[in-house]
């Protein structure tokens, strides 16, 4: 009998450990060159692989998702991220922050101002008199460090960099990770960490515009949104917010049910007209119910024509969903494709934005001590 016991646990122990190989051998990493700088400066490209043929590609530059595969309802994988071929594209078209990763400050700081204990700080305003996405040189005009790794259950790529003390008129000297991991479940996670030796403000993104169809393949607008979202930040003609938490019932705002992106994009509603005067859209910071619990779902859209699936999660308490309004067919992306007008929608996890100026929001300081931290997780399925 022991000896029977003793085979079954060598061979339980060997199926365990054969399983794991295999199943870490599915997932992969490949680096390759992404061109360089016109200063010289090298940069480079990750691609997180697979076995149901997800792939992820990041660059160092902006730490970037560069572009997305995902297969559909019959395992024909397309890439559904807005992007560019090569670092020409990103630099030729700075304000479209296509995958990048925002900081120090998603969203506006209305006329580019905040306050902490006491003292004024600037950051250049480039989104007429706000300060947008951290200012002209966010961290998405950055060259960040990379490093990759593999465990049994994901492939992974972390990238660094540091914020020097006053970068874009931000206080202390700031230390932040990114990590992108990619799991045999079809999640792509994306975690965040950050420290700072004085104290500051924070609030950072992925600033990805999303088209389940394929990037380039028309717009988004039958596209089918549910937001769990009870709540969102109404905002002024500068799209700052005015400090209120609206109820979405009743507005082109609720999308607690399934919605066809495009069934109220263009309602006359004075919201619509701020984000988009010519024919309305979406730009709006929507406070979720989940209230930063990242085992609940934030977030669902769904093509109906692929079958792609969208689940969203996060630890953050919004999420910036924005419909691409200012694209206008005039920009080619990946292969040459054109990305019209509503091309791509973005799932921006974050506190709300001009936080540090809204006492009643929740604080976006962080302090010497203290480690900022958040997750969000894409999950991809099919219908």
């Amino acid at each position: 009998m022991l000896k029977n016991h003793a085979l079954l646990s060598a061979l339980g122990l060997t199926f365990m450990l054969t399983s794991l190989s295999a199943h870490s051998a599915s997932l992969t990493s490949t680096r390759e060159s992404f061109g360089t700088l016109p200063d010289g400066t090298a940069l480079e490209k990750i691609t997180l692989s697979n076995s149901h043929g997800m792939r992820a590609s990041i660059i160092t530059y902006g730490a970037t998702l560069q572009a997305l595969e995902v297969p559909d309802k019959h395992g024909k994988v397309a890439d559904v991220v807005l992007g560019f071929d090569d670092i020409q594209g990103y630099q030729a078209n700075p304000t479209v922050y296509f995958g990048a990763t925002i900081g120090r400050f998603g969203n506006r700081l209305a006329d580019g101002k905040f306050s902490l204990d006491g003292k004024q700080y600037s950051v250049p305003q480039n989104d007429k008199s706000n300060a947008l996405h951290g200012g002209s040189q966010g961290f998405d005009k950055h060259v960040w460090t990379l490093e990759s790794n593999q465990t049994a259950d994901a492939v992974s790529a972390t990238f660094s960099y540091t914020s020097a003390d006053g970068e874009m008129g931000f206080p202390g000297n700031l230390k932040t990770e990114v990590t992108y991991s990619l799991n045999e479940r079809n999640e792509l996670r994306i975690e965040y960490k950050a420290t700072t030796d004085k104290p500051t403000v924070l609030n950072l993104t992925n600033h990805s515009y999303f088209n389940l169809a394929g990037a380039g393949h028309g717009d988004i607008l039958k596209q089918v949104a549910t937001l769990h979202a009870s709540h969102y930040t109404p905002v002024t003609a500068k799209l700052i917010p005015t400090g209120e938490l609206a109820p979405v019932k009743g507005t082109p705002m609720d999308f607690l049910q399934p919605t066809p992106i495009g069934q109220h994009i263009a309602d006359k509603h004075p919201q619509l007209a701020f984000a988009e005067p010519k024919q309305g859209g979406f730009d709006f910071n929507w406070a979720l119910d989940g209230k930063g619990d990242v085992k609940k779902p934030a977030a669902v859209v769904t093509d109906p024509a692929s079958g792609r699936a969208l689940t969203l999660y996060t630890t953050e308490p919004g999420v910036q969903f924005y419909t691409s309004n200012f694209l206008d067919g005039s920009i080619k992306g990946k292969g040459g494709k054109v990305y019209p007008h509503w091309g791509g929608f973005t799932l921006e996890t974050q506190h709300f934005p001009d936080a540090p100026n809204q006492r009643g929001f929740a604080s976006t300081r962080l302090d010497p001590g203290q480690t900022y931290r958040q997750t969000t997780i894409l999950k991809f399925s099919t219908l």
